[in-house]
């Protein structure tokens, strides 16, 4: 049985691999007005092949011009852009835009790039994120931990998320997705049949007057994590 979920892995891989290199960089290359479209689309497509399905929770709110969610791996992106007919605007290292070929699922949407090693990083974030407010209908897609994890527990936030926010005065709406581990997990190099689900939870303003606003919603995102655990035997 282990044998079959290292080759369903290997599987699942290598199908987002060819469809967003092989298949997305094309079309978007061809089609730079309809990325979003493209990206909605092939990303279903590849929840499909790889044997998952998604289910949504709560109530997606239109006013909301940032998305906070936890971070387990690929298939959070995948999940996220398949079950969304918003345009996202995601938050992504600099080493994902640098990468041969596979950069351009983030170069040709114009994604926001974040170079951590760069002390005029967070200058350029903020400047990326103020310009998608002011001036498009996409939505800041991040993740406040920075990285992806395997643990149950969230990572510290970082506080890169926390200063745009204040900066640009933003309404969030967090997501707690599970469950996406189990359908192709990165850190075990293992594959299964699985549903994705995507919980919205609710919106909120941004106050700034609120010193513990940030900590308060890593605990509010934790709590439904653990209770996805304990109700539905859901990880994160």
């Amino acid at each position: 049985m282990k044998i079959f979920a290292k080759i369903r892995f290997y599987y699942g891989a290598a199908t987002i691999s060819f469809i967003a290199a092989g298949i997305m960089v094309p079309l978007m290359f061809l089609f730079k007005n309809r990325y979003s479209n493209i990206l909605h689309f092939w990303n279903k497509i590849i929840i499909i092949l790889i044997g998952g399905k998604i289910v949504t929770e709560g109530k997606r709110d239109n006013s909301a011009n940032m998305f906070v969610m936890n971070h387990q791996g690929i298939i959070d992106i995948v999940a996220m852009e398949a079950a969304e007919e918003t345009d996202l605007r995601w938050v992504a290292k600099k080493q994902l835009f640098d990468a041969p070929w596979f950069g351009y699922v983030l170069k040709i949407p114009n994604m926001i790039q974040i170079d951590r090693e760069n002390k005029s990083g967070l200058i350029k974030l903020l400047r990326d994120c103020k310009d998608t407010k002011e001036n498009s209908q996409r939505v800041i897609t991040i993740f406040p931990e920075g990285t992806r994890t395997d643990k149950q527990e969230l990572l510290k936030f970082k506080g890169g998320t926390r200063i745009i926010a204040e900066k640009l005065q933003l309404t969030i709406q967090p997501i707690i997705i599970t469950n996406s581990k189990k359908l192709l997990n990165e850190h075990n190099k293992t594959a299964h049949s699985a549903t994705v689900h995507i919980k919205y939870l609710d919106t909120f303003q941004v106050n700034k007057e609120d010193k513990e606003w940030y900590s308060k919603l890593q605990t509010t995102m934790q709590d439904i994590i653990n209770e996805e655990k304990n109700k539905y035997e859901r990880e994160r």
